[in-house]
């Protein structure tokens, strides 16, 4: 039985879409297994640190970095080749549920395993604390890693999606929150996230002191979810020299085509937008507010003004962690029921920020959730809707635009319309086909 609500979306009219093409500008490298061995070898004091016999911890995040099993392999291999024995330390606070086995598992779904990687991975959420900061903070480190001989950082440096500051997701960030676990995450969090980005630098800079930390390996990603640029960072002066690939990470990333053409974010007004799937392996947040705008902290600024966002799926891989529809207004009956509620509500309590645990109104399909959308976006006149449709928030090469936006489109630098207009096609139960897109290139 359709329900009572739905019925007052009958003659809501959802609008004609063509499919665009967006050209981003950026380098790639071919072989990121061969851009690691070049990393290394223009840094050969980084690699000279490593002796043969030492017990190496090489972290690994929870995120879904291009290439990451073939970087760790490779990672790995440089590190034996010295002599020494690496070892992989999930390093990603209290993501994987806040357990030794769910980040584990994790790591498994992001395609990092024993057998892939060819090093152990010991996973754990005891932690040891190295000292306090200033304000009495305990500052903490895993403890397979501070008994290790030496710690390898790796991470993608990229903008974080709830701050902004000099250094936010990167090596720095892997450093301070990652490796705390559970309860040093929780320890950077509980202040607010005003007071992260100093709490991140501070205790990145104990440890960088205390712990044995050898290097950093940080990855840069193009706008196409590939890999661009590959750095190996001595620990003296790190968090300086992280800095600026911030900047150019941030150049780097895909955008919605709103606002200035050569600005490195979108920005300005959009009646609608659609997201096919949240996921953690598209954002830490599921849905990245660097691409929508729509944000969990107030002082994050930045993005387009987006009036409706529908969402209308989670990712197998993130198992119901969808933390990001928080941020979206009207969500499918079929992502509440793959809502997560462990995952969720353990990275919530983690970092303080219980907002990202609602979950917005839910319609019984794809139509019903569109519709709803339109309906309320408040558009002057809803022949004339700007919507947007995207695969996701990190993928946006191929996208959708309504027939309104496509003459300002068409002259737009980096845009090619490849379709006309015409009427998204739902099935019987009123779903789209999210399988349709174009192969990214």
């Amino acid at each position: 039985m359709t329900p009572s609500y739905v019925r007052l979306l009958a003659g809501t009219r959802v609008p004609r879409m063509a499919l665009l093409r967006q050209h981003f500008v950026g380098a790639e490298l071919a072989d990121p297994g061969l851009g690691i061995r070049e990393a290394f070898a223009a840094a050969p004091q980084c690699l000279d640190r490593v002796k043969p016999g030492m017990s190496v911890a090489l972290t690994v995040g929870s995120r879904g970095l291009a290439s990451l099993p073939e970087m760790v392999a490779a990672i790995v291999q440089q590190i034996r080749a010295r002599g020494a024995h690496p070892f992989i330390v999930p390093a990603m606070g209290s993501h994987g549920e806040a357990s030794a086995d769910g980040q584990i598992e994790l790591l498994a779904k992001l395609g990092v395993t024993e057998e892939r990687t060819g090093c152990p991975i010991r996973s754990s959420m005891e932690t040891v604390e190295l000292g306090r900061l200033d304000n009495g903070m305990s500052v903490r480190i895993d403890r397979y890693a501070h008994e290790a001989d030496g710690i390898v950082l790796f991470n993608r440096i990229k903008p974080h999606t709830s701050f902004r500051a000099p250094n936010e997701s990167g090596l720095v960030k892997m450093l301070s929150i990652g490796l705390g676990k559970q309860s040093g995450a929780e320890g950077c969090h509980a202040r607010g996230l005003e007071w992260l980005p100093r709490l991140i630098e501070q205790m990145a800079r104990v440890k960088l002191q205390k712990a044995a930390i050898l290097f950093g390996v940080g990855s840069i990603e193009n706008a196409y979810d590939r890999v661009a640029r590959i750095v190996v960072l001595p620990p003296e002066g790190l968090i300086e020299a992280e800095q600026p690939l911030l900047q150019e990470a941030m150049r780097n990333m895909p955008r919605l085509p709103l606002g200035p053409p050569d600005a490195a974010m979108a920005s300005g007004p959009l009646d609608v937008l659609v997201v096919d799937f949240v996921g953690k392996e598209y954002s830490g947040t599921g849905m990245d507010p660097n691409i929508t705008g729509r944000s969990s902290n107030v002082a994050m600024t930045g993005g387009p003004d987006v009036s409706r966002i529908a969402v209308l799926d989670v990712t197998d891989k993130s198992k119901g962690n969808a933390n990001g529809v928080a941020r979206a207004d009207v969500i499918t009956d079929r992502l509440f029921d793959k809502f997560n509620r462990e995952a969720v509500y353990a990275n919530c309590l983690t970092s303080n920020i219980l907002s990202a645990a609602a979950l917005p109104m839910a319609m019984p399909s794809d139509l019903a959730a569109i519709q709803a959308a339109v309906k309320t976006c408040g558009a002057a006149d809803q022949k004339l809707i700007k919507m947007l449709r995207v695969p996701n928030t990190l993928h946006l090469e191929y996208i959708q635009a309504s027939e309104a936006m496509l003459d300002s489109l068409a002259a737009r630098p980096g845009i090619e319309v490849l379709s006309e207009p015409a009427d998204l096609v739902f099935d019987q139960y009123g779903n789209l086909d999210k399988t349709a897109w174009p192969a990214r290139s």
